[in-house]
């Protein structure tokens, strides 16, 4: 990002909103939605600074713009920090406004009165003589801003407005209720000292980190880096505002706008404003040629920029929602009970880079032949992610190649598929031996459930049996207790250490027998293991005498076989 398109540092409150300078938000940019949590929370924050011994100074985060000029902004991320201040000056001005009707030395309160609004909430236009609002609200809420707030009016009407419109009055009437309870407490007589020393000092005390960029592609960089380091901002918004101006500056009537918001809030309701980003990237990389999450916003803004690009953009994320949710919760899915645990499957490994293939093959595939590669792909990922541990940027970049093939129609059938996604499946000799030596350490959650359901897969395939792999009815079991007490000389620490989390010291135990053997010695052990349900369980009694270094090694790799002929697709292991 050039330096000349991109400026930060630190604002107060006061620098923002003096000079002349007016901030819009921008038409399509989400409504207002602060409610009394966090009004409490930025008033207490306030008064944290009023007070002899509070704070010095509140940081109120990044502040994200957009201008040509510097003089007139278009606000990005921290609409509602902003427009939340000017409602608080405005309760100020209306406190003001009645001391002026109480006749509570009028010409003192009206000059204060003036002199804030000036400063704060809009100015006379030196050029044309028009009065101007500093701040300006997006198309929904900014005539009842400008029509009913900025003017004071006496009685702020409540009927036939958006929810929005009604936040905007709640939160003028709450803080106003709450500035008079302060004017109350600080035992003042002359109220309006008070009223204009509040919004001084805490115009002072408040500061920004203001982030200014000169357009949208820069502004979408921004939300990236920020994102990267734990900000949490919504670049979700900034591609509708993206979307939207481009019907908005081909003049389109307001019903095609009311329809694209109307889909596009729909489809951000179900996914989440902060699952939507991930979701696009899936659904474009199933359709066109690979694009990295840095470079989606540059690619569409290059790639949609007529009104019929951008209706065809939703039409087709609107075909592929259904199945991104299918995939991401497949539990709340209406797939068969084999589609689900196959996706459920690939959520527990971690892994996600088949979706965009996914997307295609359900758009192009029966579901029969959908579900056949949905399980191929657990396949693929348990070979290569799990056991494997291969670098995934290889394999993102193959599904995306035969996903975009795919859409195009170049594949005759499934075992067309499955035939091109050949240098991603780890052929069985280096997964036998990968597994061989694999360790996973069970002291995270998911690895225990992962090492679980791979046990329960084993015991299946050896025994004949089910298990629901989180059934609380069973455990995991390590014949080498995590924590070894007596009894366990085989092993020496370093030993103890290296092998305590490889599979072949693991194993499924009933919860009951898991507990009486806890960490005791493995003739003890031995004992239990004979009465196990489990066949895995059994074999490890009847085939060993002892538990050493090389009695793991040696179940571990007679696990790796059966893992070799259980997570296989026939026609790729010759």
């Amino acid at each position: 990002m050039a330096a000349t398109n991109f400026n930060t540092k630190n604002d107060t409150y006061r620098k923002l909103m003096g000079n002349g300078l007016t901030y819009r938000i921008p038409p399509f940019q989400r409504d207002y939605s602060w409610t009394e949590a966090e009004w409490e929370d930025l008033w207490l924050d306030i008064l944290g600074t009023l007070e002899p011994d509070g704070e010095p100074a509140h940081y109120m985060g990044y502040l994200v713009l957009q201008s040509q000029d510097d003089k007139t902004f278009d606000v990005i991320d921290g609409q509602q920090r902003l427009t939340t201040l000017s409602l608080i000056v405005l309760a100020t001005l209306k406190h003001l406004q009645r001391l002026i009707e109480a006749a509570i030395e009028p010409e003192r309160t009206k000059q204060r009165l003036e002199q804030l609004r000036q400063t704060y909430v809009g100015y006379l236009d030196p050029v044309t003589l028009v009065p101007r609002a500093k701040l300006t609200l997006n198309r929904n809420n900014d005539n009842y801003y400008q029509t009913y707030l900025i003017p004071l009016v006496d009685r702020l009407p409540q009927r036939g407005f958006r929810a929005s419109e009604h936040s905007l009055r709640k939160a003028f009437s709450w803080f106003d209720k709450r500035l008079g309870e302060y004017l109350r407490k600080s035992g003042e007589t002359d109220q309006g000292r008070v009223l204009a020393q509040f919004v001084d000092q805490m115009s002072d005390k408040l500061f920004f980190t203001v982030i200014t960029v000169t357009d949208e592609l820069n502004a979408y960089r921004v939300f990236e880096t920020l994102n990267a380091r734990g900000v949490r901002l919504s670049s979700t918004d900034l591609l509708k505002n993206y979307l939207f101006s481009v019907l908005h500056r081909r003049q389109q009537h307001e019903h095609e706008l009311k329809t694209l918001e109307d889909r596009w809030e729909s489809m951000v309701g179900r996914l989440g404003s902060e699952s939507f980003p991930d979701f696009l990237r899936v659904h474009w990389n199933s359709r066109h040629s690979f694009v990295r999450q840095a470079e989606l916003f540059k690619t569409i803004r290059s790639r949609v920029t007529t009104r019929e690009q951008v209706f065809n953009l939703l039409r087709e994320m609107d075909e592929d929602i259904d199945t991104y949710l299918g995939l991401s919760e497949p539990e709340l899915s209406a797939w068969s009970r084999e589609a689900k645990d196959a996706a459920g499957y690939l959520r527990m490994f971690s892994v996600r880079q088949p979706f965009p293939l996914l997307l295609a093959a359900r758009r192009q595939f029966s579901e029969a032949d959908f579900e056949t590669l949905l399980r191929a792909g657990v396949v693929f990922s348990f070979r290569y992610n799990v056991i494997g541990s291969q670098p995934p940027s290889e394999q993102e970049r193959v599904y995306n190649q035969v996903a975009q093939r795919l859409s195009k129609g170049e594949f005759a059938n499934l075992a067309a598929v499955l035939g091109a996604l050949t240098s991603i499946y780890l052929a069985d000799e280096p997964f036998r031996a990968a597994f061989a030596d694999k360790t996973i350490r069970t002291t995270q959650s998911r690895n225990r459930r992962l090492v679980r359901y791979l046990l329960c897969q084993i015991e299946r395939h050896v025994n004949g049996p089910t298990y629901d792999f989180d059934s609380d009815r069973f455990n995991l079991e390590h014949v080498l207790p995590q924590n070894p007490e007596v009894g366990w000389e085989a092993f020496s620490d370093d030993e103890a250490e290296a092998m305590v989390y490889r599979l072949g010291n693991m194993t499924l135990c009933e919860t009951k027998l898991n507990r009486d053997l806890s960490n005791a010695d493995y003739s003890r052990k031995r004992e239990g293991y004979q009465r196990s349900n489990f066949l895995l369980t059994q074999k490890i009694a009847v085939e060993n005498a002892d538990w050493t270094p090389e009695r793991v090694a040696a179940r571990q790799s007679w696990m790796a076989k059966q893992a070799t002929a259980i997570w296989r697709i026939p026609q790729l292991s010759g």
